[in-house]
């Protein structure tokens, strides 16, 4: 699909929402309301391994709740995180593309019910694949701080979230949801990856933040988006697990 084809589909569901698209909610909250332990480096994507099914159960939860756009469960999957817990490559891989075929066939099949019933009020969902920043996968809360350490640069980086980005895109989601992003060093990384692996579906990248102006590095928003603007592969900039309120004080500057 040509980026312009793909970029109007996102268009096209924004307007038919009535111009703001609900995505889905908390994805561990509601794991864990059904039971799951996610206490883990793995956090939702634990469940990739140990219960599929139930993952495919929450995103279909939220296309009755009336979401637009389904997240899928691989913010914290790794192929690093993968081989922690004795798996191979392969397996791994195989795993991030079972978080992204599993939100399509709950779209799908949700999707085969709602066009029969004449005047219903949804909308065709989209699958937007998520990839969380290099401090969700070392889980010590860096993802908030934006401190990676002295050895961590923009080469680290880019090959840290290389293959894990290809493999969702060959699994065939609609969007790429890079999610709580803490610096700028990263945000350069996932842009230059975008450009470099002519990724040709829209892409969002949403920051953490700390007070509603600045990533938790303490580079400014605005500095972060003259980086940003200057590529045409990313199609919107927002803020994640973050205080509410800081949206209304982020917005003039995103």
């Amino acid at each position: 699909m040509g980026i312009e084809r793909a970029t109007a589909l996102l268009e096209d569901l924004i307007e038919k929402a009535g111009g703001c698209a609900v995505i889905d909610g908390g994805f561990s909250t509601q794991l864990e309301r059904h039971g799951a332990v996610i206490n883990d480096p793995l956090w939702s994507a634990l469940c990739l391994i140990k219960n599929p099914d139930l993952i495919k159960r929450v995103h279909l939860e939220y296309l009755e709740a009336g979401a637009d756009i389904l997240v899928t469960s691989s913010y914290q999957a790794t192929i690093p995180g993968f081989l922690s817990k004795g798996l191979s490559i392969e397996d791994g891989e195989l795993l991030l593309e079972k978080s992204v075929k599993l939100a399509i066939e709950a779209r799908d099949k949700f999707w085969d019910v709602m066009k029969r019933i004449p005047e219903h009020s949804y909308n065709r969902a989209l699958v937007a694949a998520s990839i969380g920043s290099y401090g969700a996968y070392l889980a010590d809360g860096s993802e908030y701080s934006g401190y990676y350490g002295p050895d961590v640069n923009l080469d680290k980086l880019k090959d840290f979230h290389r293959r894990r980005l290809q493999v969702l895109l060959e699994a065939g989601p609609d969007l790429l949801a890079f999610e709580t992003i803490p610096n700028k060093l990263e945000a350069q990384a996932c842009v230059e990856l975008l450009e470099e692996e002519n990724v040709r579906i829209p892409s969002w990248i949403c920051f953490s933040s700390v007070d509603g102006e600045n990533a938790p590095s303490g580079e400014s928003f605005k500095d972060c988006l003259d980086m940003i603007n200057k590529s045409n592969k990313v199609t919107a900039v927002g803020i994640n697990c973050a205080p509410p309120h800081f949206i209304q004080w982020s917005y003039p500057e995103i």
